[in-house]
């Protein structure tokens, strides 16, 4: 087997075991310790791994961040059941907050009920849902990122202090047992005033969120009320979950 070969094993392994010791990979490929090394150091200095003594980690902080263009059509299928079903929750009537994840933007395309007053800083939800008859949209103020298409700053929050909610709809780039996070920070500062401010949140993650970190903590898991994903997460998210009697909720796909 050609060490290319090997490292896309190793790295497999890892997505799924979050750490390798130089006996796994020994074992696993029949190579000698001094061959399962040189993987392991290859695979660091590509970026891939943390090396530890004794073997490698995966690490935890995600610092790569898609477009958001790109993350509308990375899983459509996924995220479009996770939407739906996010969507059938909802009650003619609820005052909502929306965030400007790609996740809920799903969620608001299957919107089929009526008399909503949603409150969202995305500006491809108001786009979709400000023509909807027996919704009234408000897009919040401030400053538009180019990238990701969301509005954020010091104007964002002040407005978003005037309104409450029944409840959020909201997406996250990661999420673990210390809770939720954002790659960016303003962004962050506008998910943590709708949690505050909603009196149940409801949280879209697909599978591949679980075990991933990103630079900003928004919320820990006492904030969360229902989770809805497309499988059930590992044995460790699911236990802090639960922990916190967070409802668990699986798309049919």
């Amino acid at each position: 087997m050609y060490q290319e070969e090997r490292l896309q094993g190793i790295l497999q392994h890892m997505q799924q075991h979050h750490r390798i010791s130089i006996e796994d990979i020994c074992e696993l490929f029949e190579v000698s310790r001094d061959t399962a090394r040189r993987d392991i150091v290859k695979l660091e200095e590509l970026g891939k791994i943390l090396r530890t003594r004794g073997g490698a980690i995966w690490p935890t902080l995600n610092k790569e961040v898609s477009s958001y263009g790109d993350r509308l059509q990375s899983e459509p299928q996924i995220k479009q059941a996770i939407g739906r079903l996010a969507a059938s929750l909802l009650k003619n009537g609820d005052y909502l907050f929306m965030d400007a994840s790609t996740t809920v933007l799903h969620a608001a395309e299957h919107i089929r009920t009526e008399g909503h007053v949603l409150v969202t800083n995305s500006i491809d939800i108001a786009g979709i849902l400000y023509e909807r008859p027996g919704i009234d949209v408000h897009l919040l103020g401030g400053k538009v990122h180019p990238r990701h298409r969301f509005i954020y700053g010091a104007r964002t929050l002040d407005m978003l202090r005037d309104y409450q909610a029944d409840k959020l709809i909201l997406g996250t780039s990661g999420i673990t047992p210390d809770g939720i996070t954002n790659p960016y920070e303003e962004e962050g500062y506008a998910m943590r005033e709708m949690i505050q401010r909603a009196d149940q949140v409801i949280v879209l993650a697909d599978h591949t969120k679980f075990g991933m970190r990103q630079f900003f903590r928004v919320a820990g898991l006492e904030s969360i009320d229902i989770l809805i994903t497309d499988r059930e997460p590992e044995e460790r998210m699911k236990e802090a979950l639960l922990q916190h009697d967070i409802n668990i909720m699986i798309a049919a796909i």
